[in-house]
């Protein structure tokens, strides 16, 4: 069959790569010059199921509303005439309950697991190297109060089959020795041992050679997606600036941009772009910085080790489309990166970066097919694609196939 995959993110090439390995003559079509030039180009670098808690919660609206009158929040909302962000606000509010909470971050990890394991085999199978590191990763806490409140998503987590220590400081500075010099503003955190780290713009790109050259994947570059062509209840192609690519079957891995493509054709798809930034900068001195990842729960950042780099990322800001940033939006990460890692890096190197991340009111990404019989879906994995994106794209590969998944569907599957 052959298969269009829109966007060469590292869900769309993900996807590629499993239906390829199916058989598949696979396309993929990409506005920008290579892969991994949106979203997949710069993130937190961490693989983690440990994350897996759904940012809708109850305590998310207490944040939101901080949100409007602390500027050096983690989370930002620029208020402003877009419709779109008021509809998906209003559901995102309804999934703000307990009940939703657990739901969500159930499915959320169930996805991630077996999503590691995917990029694991991967690893294994093709030999692709991504600065990657298997060391788990440290979530922290700055007070007792916040440790406490933090540690019952955890232990939930812990519950569903994530493996967790709950450490004190002195107990988080032997696994992680790059946190001594910052163990005094620590009360104690959560250690995720089988979490992982690596670079995904790396592993997309290597993962995209590997499967143009022994799978056959054709990537078309510099050819942005303008629309969808529908003859009857099938999609026939996809209409892009250098005219209509015809298919068999069509996925859409278009981050957040995926909604804007569906919508005029009755494809009810509720994601929304969130802003986050990342500065990836040379470590000086790399005895003095992380030799894990770890977040910073009460500050809401997050870093990892990439090779002798360090990669530290933050902020949910809502601004639309806007990728734009400025050198003073990364003050507030440069200042905690100090902290944590005193003379391990020097700002003025660092590569800065603004993405959008593409999320889901209930932070659950969305596969399988679409209102169209040969339209499929494969995105909405908000600030966890990196973590979530082979497994999903073996998960969609299966469901293209008529095979059964190897993971339970439920939650998973679009109903829209």
């Amino acid at each position: 069959m052959k298969i269009l995959v829109l966007g060469a993110g590292v869900v769309g090439t993900a996807a590629a790569y499993y239906l390829a390995r199916d058989g598949h003559e696979v396309t993929v079509l990409e506005r920008h010059p290579a892969v991994a030039r949106g979203t997949s180009y710069s993130n937190a670098g961490l693989v983690s199921p440990g994350d897996a808690t759904a940012w809708a919660s109850p305590a998310a609206l207490k944040t939101f509303l901080r949100s409007l009158y602390t500027p050096d929040l983690g989370i930002k909302v620029r208020l402003r005439l877009d419709p779109y962000f008021y509809a998906w606000s209003l559901r995102f509010l309804f999934q703000c309950t307990t009940a939703r909470l657990r739901a969500n971050s159930e499915v959320k990890l169930r996805l991630a697991l077996y999503a590691r394991q995917c990029i694991n085999d991967i690893s294994a199978e093709t030999g692709l190297a991504y600065d990657e590191r298997r060391r788990g990763i440290l979530y922290f806490f700055r007070s007792q109060k916040s440790l406490d409140e933090g540690s019952e998503n955890y232990r939930f987590l812990a519950e569903h089959g994530l493996p967790i220590e709950i450490v004190d400081r002195n107990r988080m500075v032997e696994l992680e020795p790059g946190l001594a010099a910052a163990k005094d503003g620590i009360s104690g955190g959560v250690y995720s041992p089988i979490d992982q780290t690596g670079d995904s713009r790396m592993f997309v790109e290597n993962l995209g050679a590997y499967a143009t050259e022994r799978l056959g994947v054709k990537f078309m570059f510099d050819t942005a997606v303008e629309d969808l062509v529908i003859d009857g209840d099938r999609v026939s192609g996809v209409k892009t600036a250098a005219g209509v690519v015809t298919a068999d079957a069509v996925v859409i891995a278009m981050g957040p941009e995926s909604g804007l493509l569906g919508r005029p054709h009755g494809i009810d798809l509720p994601v929304y772009p969130v802003k986050g930034y990342t500065a990836t900068v040379p470590l000086d001195d790399p005895e003095k910085g992380p030799t894990m990842g770890g977040a910073d729960e009460d500050n809401l950042i997050a870093y990892s080790r990439l090779g002798d780099r360090l990669r530290l990322a933050s902020t949910a800001e809502f601004a639309g489309f806007d990728r734009s940033y400025k050198p003073q939006d990364f003050a507030r990460l440069f200042r905690a990166g100090k902290e944590l890692f005193p003379g391990a890096f020097d700002p003025s190197k660092a590569e800065l970066w603004a993405g959008l991340r593409p999320m889901m009111p209930g932070s659950v990404p969305v596969m399988g097919r679409a209102r169209f019989k040969n339209l499929y879906l494969d995105t909405g994995h908000g600030h966890v694609g990196w973590t979530m994106a082979c497994g999903s794209g073996k998960f969609l590969a299966d469901l293209i196939a008529g095979r059964k998944p190897e993971i339970d569907p439920e939650g998973l599957v679009y109903k829209g």
